[in-house]
């Protein structure tokens, strides 16, 4: 985990941010993290000064990851986002893609709700509303499971371990894609720990800041952090399986508000395949798996790659006898959480994930792997291929 401090001045104007901005490489509707980041920032630090560019930073954190000087340019961004809207009001579309949890939280609450809210998407897209709304109607929008995570998790039987954790699920595993978390389960239950969820835990708080509501995301902050110091000091690890709700209740709070106890929190934050990793350099992985006679192909979503600790799951997944592993190693999808399915950004999503989808198709492979929700959906979109989490095949391979 890298921390960064919000210091334009560390910015040397290198320029190897926007080398390594996705968004630049596609279009020049944006000027480069360097001028919109850092160069901007010491003029927002004197007077008020917006930039329209700003708004097709997709918060992807390729600058961060590059920046030689440790500068969170990302973060600049989007501070400097949140205190444009000081002055203007929110779209529709983008109070719908800030508040994911409040949506199915509102559909949950309705009977046959899920099924309601996806056939409404589905004819949104099909009848063209979704793009007067502003969001793109090419994407098909994450469907709503018919059973929330949390609904299945308690009804599921746990065997009880001495060992336990604390698993966060995040929106997207809680509402769009609860076997994620159901798998997680399994594999935690093979390696002979009990998983605990603690149902008050809010959305971290991501697509809010991405969108510009930092305020709000910061009352989400808050609540989290009080509940993960609560597990902390019980001496419970805290598991995520969303590298996007990783990064921001590890790396994100502290580097966009001052809580007490982030840092500790931080210290005691795992993701799924970095704790069980961990696990196996212990000598403590329950290696017993069955042979999986496949080749797939894994993409390292880049809110992984900007917590600097490798890529777990790609050297968990060499451990499945007969699994065929490559690493793609083609950059971002180009999703970066909602910023994708914003209509005027769709053309820009799918160029920037374009040579992904190429590699993909030259590999001739039918399954990609990665440990990210939203790149899972932008690679069954562009590429046309299955997306699993890792922890799908892991369980496959404990259980066959």
């Amino acid at each position: 985990m890298k921390i960064q401090h919000n210091n334009p001045d560390s910015c040397t104007a290198c320029t190897a941010c926007i080398a390594q901005c996705p968004v630049t490489a596609v279009t020049r509707k944006f000027r480069g993290p360097k001028m919109v980041g850092p160069a901007l920032e010491r003029m927002r630090l004197s007077q008020e000064d917006t930039e329209p560019s700003l708004e097709y930073c997709s918060n992807c954190k390729n600058c961060d990851i590059a920046c030689p000087s440790g500068v969170p340019i990302s973060t600049l961004n989007m501070l400097a986002r949140a205190k444009s809207f000081k002055n203007r009001s929110h779209s529709l579309r983008d109070d719908m893609l800030a508040h994911g949890e409040k949506m199915a939280k509102l559909a949950e609450k309705i009977p046959g709700g899920a099924f309601l809210a996806n056939l409404g998407m589905n004819l949104g897209g099909s009848l063209g509303l979704m793009n007067l709304a502003g969001i793109a109607g090419e994407r098909p929008l994450p469907s709503y499971a018919a059973e929330s995570f949390l609904r299945q998790f308690k009804k599921f039987k746990q065997q009880s371990c001495p060992d336990k954790v604390v698993f966060y699920p995040g929106c997207f595993i809680n509402y769009n894609d609860p076997q994620v978390g159901m798998d997680f389960v399994a594999v935690m239950q093979a390696n002979g720990y009990e998983v605990i969820v603690e149902e008050d835990f809010v959305c971290c708080g991501s697509p809010m800041v991405a969108t510009g509501y930092l305020d709000e995301a910061g009352e989400q902050a808050r609540t989290n952090t009080e509940l993960l110091k609560k597990w902390r000091q019980q001496g419970y690890p805290v598991i995520t399986c969303c590298t996007s709700c990783g990064l921001m209740l590890k790396q994100e709070y502290q580097e966009l508000y001052d809580i007490e106890g982030m840092a500790e929190n931080a210290r005691n934050l795992y993701d799924g395949c970095e704790f069980l990793l961990l696990l196996a350099d212990k000598g403590k992985l329950n290696t017993h798996f069955a042979a999986l006679e496949e080749k797939v192909l894994y993409h390292a979503p880049c809110h992984l790659r900007a917590q600097g600790f490798g890529l777990p799951a790609l050297d968990l997944l060499e451990l499945i006898p007969g699994l065929r592993v490559e690493n793609a190693g083609a950059g971002c999808c180009g999703i970066a959480g909602n910023y994708g399915f914003k209509a005027d950004k769709y053309d820009i999503s799918m160029a920037i994930g374009e040579k992904l989808f190429q590699r993909i198709k030259d590999s001739g492979v039918d399954t990609v792997v990665s440990d990210c929700g939203t790149c899972r959906l932008q690679i069954a979109h562009g590429a046309k291929v299955e997306t699993v989490h890792p922890l799908t095949l892991l369980r496959r391979a404990y259980e066959r």
